[in-house]
């Protein structure tokens, strides 16, 4: 039998979905198809608009070897596991002779426990916790959760928290589910053989496709026990949130409240020497922690390195402890006793890691309103982990709609440790770089404005001539507007000012939750919605609602950031431009997903303004502005108000035309 062609596969899938080929589509799938043959590696940015799921999903189910998908967010998990594989698997089926099976597979605190739902949270006497499925009134907003969990776990298939709609607190979640340490263990659970989160590692292990998350493919690198089955091919979508998913799950804290809460789990469950050990260096650390002040530690404070050393010995005599003793006396015990072991354990490997002290490590304190100071410790950098964990036994794919900044894939590769493109020599990891475009018509879509007239943004101050501005171009665009802040006090300041000034809905985030107010937004021609980070990468609005997005300046990391100066620090010490390569990498790679909020449909029209004149005048701006979508450049804010007044005119007779009001 012949293999059947890409090109057919391709055309089959598209089609069931309703769509036709796109150029940059077909470009994708045989660059994808090409790299898994080869057992290469590739980086591909695909714009909005591409069909890119599809355009690795064909070529990878085509191969027949087993793939694993990692994604950042749960939007396009969701939309792969419901839609885009289901569809293409039966599209694929006739030519193929064959129907890859596919699966989703998350964390363990991602799934609900049944030894947890039925035998309840092992009880902390000196917190006053109780039974909450005994003792959480009814009509509580906890009471009503758990009330929902339990029967929710009489009807789900999964038990995976994404599916229960609505959700619930993080708080009752907590009830209902295990991390990986605490899991008693499928052989010792009594309630092992009908255990979720054991069946979703089953499903994974039969699939041919496995879609998971970049938390967990960070987990499965660095935990060094396999967590995903046996792979040929890992493609990693939305692949520029890769470094920061992989930081996150390498980075340690210890709190006080953390420390505290081990010594009660584990002080019923040891000798008293033990426990009166750990305890006492538990104060210690929370006297030495109401003095932290915020900010990096370049090298340990001798008090700070004494405490955490005590910590560390005492972790390690409760650990032996919990071993070798065993109290008949606890209900429950072995659920008690794996959560006791998996909290002091954490405190203990946290300790340890800071007080060993590690060249490739930054340490600092942090500062919180509500929850007090915390000790943390994340990797310098997770490039060379990355490099050998990542690319070293199987093809790998990378793609997202925004992976070339400056021009080129290189800044982007150095950060996945990567040597620049064509670099040769032995254990260098070889990969190509490609850029299939958009279908959308940037430069006639839309206009990339520069407000060059107004003064320079300081680290404070209110920044009156930005809200004339901003202000000035809501009124042209008569609403329709997403505006970026780099900090929650300028969105709030913002949106507190122009609530008393303009005669449109202004929607802030924090006020509802992001869903709704998204919703909102996109229901209305007339509503604003201003907000911080989330809204940079998550909003997808298409058609006349979202016609304006506004950048309030650059979204430089703060200067007292300890990871990313620390960061900047050790390029320049190495000979390198450490502020183009850390902070200006991060502000452009921001300012291009957020770019990208505007042009979402083929009818699209609209302007990204940025109210920073830097993007125009600084050295660096011109690689901020190749970062961005090529649109049409202009500095002049009297024909950026004339373009914006004529399409808020277009949209409004185009609703008139249709009768509606909004979309």
């Amino acid at each position: 039998m012949t293999k059947p062609s890409l090109p057919d596969l391709l055309h089959a899938a598209v089609s069931a979905v309703g769509g036709t080929e796109r150029p940059g589509q077909v470009a994708m799938a045989e660059a994808v198809a090409e790299a898994v043959d080869d057992q290469a590696h590739l980086l591909v940015q695909a714009g909005t608009g591409t069909g890119k799921s599809l355009g690795y999903l064909v070529p990878a189910l085509a191969h027949g070897e087993r793939v694993v998908v990692a994604t950042a967010t749960l939007a396009l998990q969701r939309q792969l596991v419901e839609r885009d594989l289901p569809r293409t698997v039966d599209a694929l089926h006739p030519q193929l002779r064959r129907r890859p099976e596919f699966a989703m597979l998350k964390g363990r605190s991602n799934y609900l426990c049944l030894h947890r739902l039925h035998e309840g949270v092992p009880q902390e006497e000196e917190d006053g916790l109780f039974d909450p499925f005994e003792q959480a009134t009814p009509t509580s907003k906890l009471g009503k959760d758990l009330l929902r969990l339990r029967d929710w776990a009489d009807e789900t298939e999964t038990g995976d928290r994404d599916n229960l709609t609505p959700g619930v607190s993080d708080r009752a979640w907590a009830q209902v589910s295990v991390t990986s340490r605490e899991c008693l263990g499928a052989s010792k659970c009594a309630y092992g053989a009908e255990c979720f989160a054991e069946a979703a590692r089953e499903r994974a292990k039969l699939a041919d496709v496995i879609v998971t998350n970049h938390a967990l493919l960070a987990i499965d690198a660095i935990e060094g026990a396999p967590v995903l089955p046996q792979h040929e091919v890992l493609i990693v979508d939305e692949a520029h949130e890769l470094v920061s998913r992989v930081t996150g799950v390498a980075t340690g804290e210890l709190t006080p409240g953390q420390v505290n809460r081990a010594v009660r789990r584990a002080a019923k469950l040891v000798n008293e020497k033990a426990a009166d050990q750990l305890q006492t260096a538990a104060e210690s650390f929370e006297r030495l922690m109401e003095l932290a002040l915020p900010g990096r530690l370049e090298e340990i404070p001798e008090d700070l390195g004494h405490c955490l050393m005590a910590l560390r010995d005492a972790a390690r005599t409760v650990i032996s402890a919990l071993g070798s003793t065993r109290d008949k006396n606890v209900q429950d015990e072995d659920a008690v006793r794996k959560q006791a072991l998996a909290s002091v354990e954490n405190v203990h490997a946290v300790a340890e890691r800071i007080a060993n002290g590690s060249e490739y490590d930054v340490v600092w304190y942090e500062r919180h309103d509500r929850f007090g100071a915390s000790l943390r410790v994340a990797p310098l950098s997770v490039s060379g982990l990355l490099r050998e964990k990542l690319f070293a036994e199987r093809s790998v794919v990378l793609t997202s709609a925004t992976l070339k900044l400056g021009g080129d894939f290189n800044g982007v590769a150095a950060s996945l440790g990567l040597a620049p493109e064509g670099t040769q020599g032995e254990d260098v990891p070889q990969w190509k770089g490609l850029d299939v475009g958009s279908p959308f018509d940037y430069g006639k879509q839309g206009i990339l404005y520069v407000a060059k007239h107004l003064a320079q943004p300081g680290r404070e101050g209110s920044r009156t001539d930005m809200l004339d501005e901003l202000a000035e171009l809501i009124e042209a665009a008569g609403g329709r507007t997403l505006g970026l802040f780099s900090s929650m006090r300028a969105a709030q300041a913002a949106a507190e000012t122009l609530r008393g000034r303009l005669d449109v809905p202004i929607l802030l985030q924090g006020e509802d939750t992001l869903g709704e107010l998204i919703r909102t937004f996109a229901s209305d021609a007339r509503t604003c919605l201003f907000g911080t980070l989330s809204l940079w990468q998550g909003v997808d609005v298409p058609g006349p609602n979202c016609q304006l997005v506004v950048m309030d300046r650059v979204p430089f990391p703060r200067p007292d950031d300890p990871l990313m100066s620390a960061r900047q620090k050790a390029v320049e010490e190495a000979g390198g431009n450490g502020f183009m390569a850390v902070a200006a990498t991060h502000a452009a790679l921001l300012m291009a997903q957020g770019a990208g909020r505007l042009v979402r449909a083929t009818g699209d029209r609209g302007v990204v303004a940025v109210l920073d004149p830097r993007v125009e005048r600084a050295r660096y701006g011109s690689f901020l502005r190749r970062s961005m979508p090529e649109f049409w450049y202009t500095t002049d804010r009297n024909q950026v108000r004339r373009s914006l007044a004529a399409i808020d005119a277009a949209a409004k007779a185009a609703e008139e035309g249709t009768g509606k009001g909004g979309k």
